[in-house]
């Protein structure tokens, strides 16, 4: 299991099969689960929940202290699930008196250089490419893939199975199943090719290009959109989340977009 190069402290709860290579650094009041890998200069911090099958790899700092001036020691986590993969320099805070925790959700992969700052949770299944940087507080749904050098702003919410292109900032909620670019960062369409390879019919992918058309593109406010959603669009599990997410959005959601002359 452990390099002679590698410490272990004697606190850690590691399973018996997993593989720890030379000049990593794990803490007390860690838990590793069973067949996880652990590649080398990798330091894994107090307050660390780490599944099964999971791969993490050089110079990666999993449960660092927040980056939060009223942050005061307090006994928090970072829970990570299973199947996860984080990539080269990965830093990941553990979480704060708002949250007590920060959580990645299981099969995961998170790119080199990406950034996961205090009490952000993130779904199952997202992607997150090359230096992607989640400020805190950020909630992330699943099967979302945020492109490379992508910043979320703190508080932000990004529903399920949306899809920014890279180089974004994201000030504003993303809805879910919809494509997000340009800048300032606007609707561009609904993340059809996504859909497509998790099982979504194309009856489906029209009823959500629908709801948005009505949301985004008959000049309504969203508002008066989502009261004519739900007067005049069957209701469906699809069309409750979308209504349900902006109706609960704290930070309004992104715009569509309108070419400037």
């Amino acid at each position: 299991m452990n390099q002679p190069l590698a410490y272990v402290h004697p606190g850690a709860k590691i399973a018996k099969n997993v593989v720890i290579e030379p000049f990593t650094t794990i803490y007390s009041n860690v838990t590793i689960g069973e067949g996880t890998w652990i590649g080398s200069n990798v330091t894994i911090m107090e307050g660390a929940r780490i599944g099964k099958n999971c791969n993490i790899f050089p110079g990666s700092v999993i449960s660092a202290v927040p980056q939060d001036l009223k942050y005061d020691d307090e006994d928090t986590l970072t829970v990570i699930g299973d199947n996860v993969t984080i990539r080269e320099c990965v830093t990941i805070n553990r979480g704060t008196t708002d949250k007590m925790k920060t959580v990645i959700g299981n099969n995961c992969l998170i790119m080199a250089y990406c950034h996961i700052a205090h009490d952000c949770v993130v779904g199952n299944n997202c992607i997150f490419s090359n230096n992607s940087t989640l400020a805190g507080h950020i909630t992330v749904g699943d099967y979302v893939v945020l492109a490379g050098m992508t910043a979320v702003h703190q508080f932000v919410s990004i529903g399920n199975h949306a899809f920014v292109t890279g180089g974004s900032l994201v000030r504003k909620d993303v809805p879910p199943y919809v494509k997000a670019g340009r800048e300032p960062l606007s609707y561009v369409g609904i993340n059809s090719v996504g859909l497509r390879r998790r099982g979504f019919t194309t009856e489906k992918i029209r009823e959500i290009q629908d709801i948005y058309r009505m949301l985004y593109q008959k000049n309504y406010n969203n508002t008066q959109a989502s009261e004519l959603i739900e007067a005049e669009m069957e209701a469906t599990p699809e069309r409750d989340e979308i209504l349900q997410f902006i109706k609960n959005s704290h930070r309004g959601i992104m715009k569509g977009y309108f070419k400037s002359n």
